[in-house]
């Protein structure tokens, strides 16, 4: 039994043709990609490889036609631990005269077939889903980013695709298995250098999601023919597929049947239209649920809506002021720099995450652009009270005994008073309506202080606040 170890198409097709330039038959062969692997035609009892036999002159040269050629370099690419020794299997058909194995119709041509048809959809799918996120300028090359997991080697032949297109720009695409650079002149091979799509930081897609969002037609949703189209497996590594189902969601909840009205009475140009998007359509009660919230503009820029999130009959609720840029990208409270910071204090102060419930006054998130990224900006009062529905609706389902208002305009919304300020509460906790109040700086001001001893001060704020109401449900 010979061992040939190849890695690639062209040292499988330099071996293929001195084999059976020597006649040696394919069962006589046992093909591996590495020194450890094997495959489907290796020898049960792992015979030591043999040297190739030595002869005094080789067989005619091995000539195929082009046709097969390029099936046979396609195929190379499927992923299949029998891969190589499948292909010599076919070529060795072919030497012996059995034009056949090129038919659909035979068991090997079939095979061979089918192979090349799943790499060219899975150059396709690269070609459809692979989204480039653009780094920052000063961090230099590569400009764009992108990662890919195909189910077959297809990336040398899709980073030829994406050479042509894109010109002198500077890119890499990251595989889990290997990863292509393009210098604007040349494409450089390269090791696995990402893990996932999580180790790519673009501060543009943001921008991107919000349009995304806001060219979407819910009156013109088909969910099953979305799901026909794009495959499941790609929707995890696409900017989009994180906000996706939730608009899915809202289509189904009722945004199907006004989105035609919305901008009904926002139209520009030389048609007036007297009449506003409310009364262009019957008269409704008012949304009862959280993604079909109209009542203030905030909706308009944010991704989604954030609802609250924690044990339904929790003692303690936190109150934030709104959802932060990574909040409203993931749908969830404090998951950002402040939520990092409200963690360490929740653990420190000894009050375990999981047991409290977290929530915003405001459940969009409201934002100004500065350059690329989407910066915080504080809420007015009217959109705190306009959110302010939704803060009672949680606060009667989970009728907590104390609730923790992180910064002023929390504090506010819990107490539906605009005059009351931070100074005149936060030396201890106090009751409102039948429940206990603390209130402490928001996680976020610990990271805007000007110098350290303030960000420490700040901090211990909140761990003083957090063990305050851990103390008030007297256990």
């Amino acid at each position: 039994m010979m061992r040939q170890v190849v890695q690639s198409f062209d040292a499988w097709r330099a071996a293929a043709r001195e084999l059976i330039a020597r006649h040696v038959s394919p069962e006589s062969v046992e093909w591996a990609s590495n020194e450890t692997d094997g495959d489907l035609f290796s020898a049960a009892g792992g015979a030591a490889p043999a040297e190739l036999p030595a002869v005094a002159s080789a067989g005619p040269a091995l000539r195929l036609p082009r046709e097969l050629m390029e099936m046979l370099a396609s195929a190379a690419c499927f992923s299949a631990v029998d891969r190589w020794a499948f292909l010599y299997k076919v070529v060795w058909r072919w030497h012996l005269g059995e034009r056949d194995v090129m038919s659909a119709a035979d068991p090997d041509g079939a095979r061979l077939y089918a192979m090349v048809k799943a790499v060219h959809r899975e150059e396709h799918d690269m070609h459809a889903y692979v989204r480039f996120r653009e780094r920052k300028e000063e961090d230099g090359a590569p400009r764009f980013v992108a990662w890919f997991e195909p189910t077959h080697e297809v990336l040398p032949q899709v980073a030829r695709h994406f050479a042509r297109r894109m010109g002198g720009a500077t890119w890499m695409i990251a595989t889990p298995a290997a990863a292509v650079l393009w210098d604007g002149e040349r494409l450089h091979d390269a090791p696995a250098l990402m893990r996932s799509a999580a180790d790519i930081d673009d501060a543009g897609e943001a921008l991107w999601l919000t349009y995304y969002r806001s060219i979407f037609n819910p009156a013109r949703l088909n969910a099953d023919l979305l799901r026909s189209h794009i495959p499941s497996r790609f929707w995890k590594n696409l900017p989009e597929g994180a906000i996706v189902p939730a608009m899915v969601s809202a289509a189904a909840n009722g945004e199907r049947r006004t989105g035609q009205t919305m901008t009904v009475g926002q139209r520009r140009g030389a048609t007036t239209i007297d009449i506003t998007p409310e009364r262009a359509q019957p008269q409704r009660a008012q949304p009862d649920s959280l993604d079909q919230c109209r009542r203030c503009e905030l909706w308009r820029d944010a991704t989604q809506a954030v609802p609250g999130i924690g044990p339904t009959k929790a003692r303690i609720m936190l109150v934030g002021e709104q959802p932060g840029d990574q909040e409203d990208l993931q749908g969830l409270p404090f998951v950002g720099p402040a939520g990092a910071v409200l963690d360490r204090a929740l653990a420190e102060a000894g009050v375990e995450r999981g047991a409290v419930y977290l929530t915003n006054a405001v459940k969009h998130f409201k934002w100004e652009l500065r350059g690329k990224r989407r910066l915080h900006k504080t809420p007015a009062q009217r959109e705190v009270s306009a959110c302010h529905v939704w803060l009672e609706q949680e606060l009667a389902k989970v009728r907590p005994e104390v609730v923790v208002a992180l910064g002023a305009t929390a504090l506010k919304s819990v107490l539906q008073d605009s005059g009351t300020t931070m100074g005149a509460v936060m030396d201890a906790p106090f009751q409102h309506q039948g429940r206990w109040v603390v209130a402490v700086y928001h996680p976020s001001f610990v990271l805007r202080a000007r110098d350290e001893d303030s960000r420490r001060q700040a901090y211990e704020v909140i761990v003083a606040g957090l063990r305050a109401a851990l103390r008030l449900l007297g256990d």
